[in-house]
């Protein structure tokens, strides 16, 4: 198979310019004649449906929330990136494509990240025309804030609930198109398979969680925009609701996954407390912008935050500012997570298992006053202290990373389009712009980026070649064929009747891929952790107890599927970081490092995207490569010192 990723010819800062004077267009008419289904309702998806359905387009969007409001993408606290240089301090569209290039620890596209970079000015005028309260300076300018891997103050926020305020931004256009009939929204709804016929999507199939009723729905094109899949760990800063299904039975279905192996570790999480978790909680990365992450020079096992303003400064090692004075806390999250890593492997952790470390506000208080630090972060604050009981105010937080993002998903081309023709996936549900790393405060930006200013444009292109007329309806054989696939998979899950609960399966899941596929990897671990995978996915096959029936609400049962997927994507995951024996961003191999102990990539062997084709159940996969050209930015070893 030849990857097309149809990036458009000529100078870099012109190819979207062009490329979208040459796509075709649909005339506003013939529009109203193609139906769309789209996938999720976080920024992503909620932004594409609404302007997809402004535009005079027909929309299913699916959700298995009761309302598109309570897509992850509320979590997304901190900010969203976007080049305007309001702070006059040197930024631009290609510093901001510079930095996310090498902040992916270029494993990206060239052409779109700079689509991403372009594009970001844009979005938001559009948000603030929707009424996202930013937060603003003195002169009545947007205020900027500061994040990591970055030397200039590129990101907008609003307080620590950019996220949320964003999606309510998203909500509202969306409900716009509701209103108008534009758009058909159905709640608590999962998609449980995709429907290909003649080489196209037509459509997918559907599992009511309410009353269990599956249907068949068709369309133009599908498009998926269903987050990430961390929840493969079990424990990560997800909701427990994120998983992998959409993008998985798509993959099954002939679309190729893109990077499996790319997570990303966020260094700002609250530490695992001890087994009775099923979830774990994320603090913002703009807390970087103010917070001191330190560790005591010497072994304090126990310490508690309490007690950490005792430690007098000379024993203080701030070991981010020592080991990177350039960027100091706000290095990107790779670099962050594997110095906070390295202290507690030293022995030099704090807290009563030894795995967490300081991030401490005393001097920015002292500096500032606690009033400008309640404006920041006051909602974080209060969060922290009602899930620890410790106050951030008075003692330094207690933090450690853990898995927050992916930056693997579907492959797509330049289009957004999977190999798949007439299926597309947007925002984290692609694999698309973050390379190994992705940078804070762009997961917003690529979501909104895909969904207001990529798809409206591209989508139309397809639509356009194939004509209005190329639907096939519910009742083809294919979608026969794929309702009668899904229901024989629940009735299959729920006759097992075995002896271990589907959390049980997840949890030992979670724990080997953190173990062998974390933070740090090396050969002898993932082959250990395929063995494990395989011998679990069999066990779950014969050994699994799935309470209830299908024709109800049944959370455990909807678990089991989202697990069962887990279970076979873990082991690409593994396979995907076996194959890829460099070091590079979040992908940490033990046996490819600098004397330093910072990653060491081999861009001779491994300066492409790994695109993985499905074969078959219990079949190994096989690899395709597309290559990545870089005639923009020179490769060089990352360094933030």
């Amino acid at each position: 198979m030849k990857l097309d990723s149809k990036i458009p010819e000529g100078p870099l800062a012109e190819k979207w310019t062009k490329h979208k004077f040459n796509l075709k267009l649909v005339n506003p008419a013939n529009k109203r004649k193609y139906e769309v289904i789209v996938v999720g309702t976080g920024l992503a998806g909620a932004s594409a449906a609404a302007s997809l359905a402004e535009l005079g387009y027909n929309v299913k969007a699916f959700c298995y929330q009761d309302s598109p409001r309570r897509a992850h993408s509320i979590a997304a606290q901190g900010g969203i990136n976007a080049a305007k240089n309001y702070r006059n301090d040197g930024d631009s569209v290609f510093r901001l494509f510079y930095d996310t290039i090498k902040g992916g620890d270029y494993r990206a596209r060239e052409a779109n990240v700079h689509r991403l970079a372009e594009v970001s000015v844009d979005i938001i005028d559009q948000c603030v025309a929707q009424g996202v309260p930013f937060a603003r300076e003195y002169g009545g300018l947007l205020d900027n804030r500061s994040f990591g891997g970055a030397q200039v103050s590129r990101t907008f926020y609003a307080r620590g609930q950019t996220g949320q305020q964003l999606l309510l931004g998203a909500y509202s256009a969306l409900n716009r198109q509701i209103s108008n009939g534009k758009v058909k929204l159905y709640t608590r709804t999962e998609m449980l398979d995709v429907v290909v016929t003649d080489g196209k999507a037509r459509g997918i199939i559907t599992r009511d969680m309410v009353t269990g009723k599956i249907e068949s729905h068709s369309a133009h094109a599908v498009l998926i925009c269903t987050g990430g899949y961390s929840n493969v760990f079990f424990l990560s800063t997800s909701a427990k609701g994120c998983n992998v299904t959409a993008a998985w039975r798509a993959h099954k279905k002939g679309a190729l996954f893109g990077n499996p192996c790319f997570t990303q570790i966020h260094p700002t999480c609250i530490p695992v407390s001890g087994d009775h978790q099923s979830k774990l909680t994320l603090m913002s990365e703009s807390l970087r912008n103010d917070g001191r992450v330190w560790v005591p020079k010497t072994a304090r096992p126990g310490l508690k935050a309490k007690d950490a303003m005792n430690i007098p400064e000379a024993e203080r090692d701030y070991f981010l500012e020592r080991k990177y004075p350039s960027f100091g806390n706000l290095v990107p999250r790779d670099v962050a997570s594997r110095n906070a890593k390295q202290a507690c492997d030293e022995g030099r952790g704090v807290g009563a298992t030894g795995l967490a470390v300081f991030l401490d506000f005393t001097d920015a208080i002292k500096r500032d006053g606690r009033k400008t630090i309640e404006a920041k972060y006051g909602n974080l604050f209060d969060m922290y202290q009602q899930i620890t009981g410790d106050n951030p105010y008075e003692a330094p937080m207690m933090i450690f990373p853990a898995v927050h993002y992916t930056m693997g998903g579907l492959w797509v081309d330049y289009n957004l389009m999977t190999n798949v023709p007439g299926l597309y996936a947007l925002g984290e549900a692609n694999f698309s712009d973050h390379g190994a790393n992705r940078l804070g405060a762009s997961a917003l930006m690529q979501g909104l980026a895909d969904g207001y200013f990529v798809i409206p444009y591209t989508l139309g292109d397809y639509l356009a070649n194939i004509g209005w007329s190329d639907k096939v309806g519910t009742d083809h054989p294919a979608f026969k064929e794929a309702l009668e696939g899904v229901s024989n998979r629940i009735n299959k899950l729920l006759s097992i009747k075995g002896k271990k609960t589907v959390d049980q399966f997840h949890r030992e899941l979670g724990l080997t891929m953190w173990e062998y596929c974390g933070m740090s990897r090396s050969e002898e671990g993932l082959k250990k952790a395929k063995k494990k995978i395989q011998e679990l996915r069999a066990e779950f096959w014969s050994n699994v107890n799935v309470l209830g029936s299908n024709n109800e609400l049944n959370q455990e049962l909807e678990k089991a599927g989202r697990v069962a997927d887990f279970l076979e994507l873990g082991e690409l995951m593994v396979d995907d970081a076996l194959n890829r024996s460099e070091s590079c961003g979040g992908h940490f191999r033990e046996e490819s490092q600098t004397p330093e102990g910072e990653a060491l990539r081999q861009d001779d062997k491994f300066a492409y995207v790994a695109a993985w084709e499905y074969q078959g159940d219990n079949q190994p996969e096989v690899l395709h490569k597309e290559e990545l050209v870089f005639e923009n930015v020179k490769l060089t070893q990352r360094s933030y010192k």
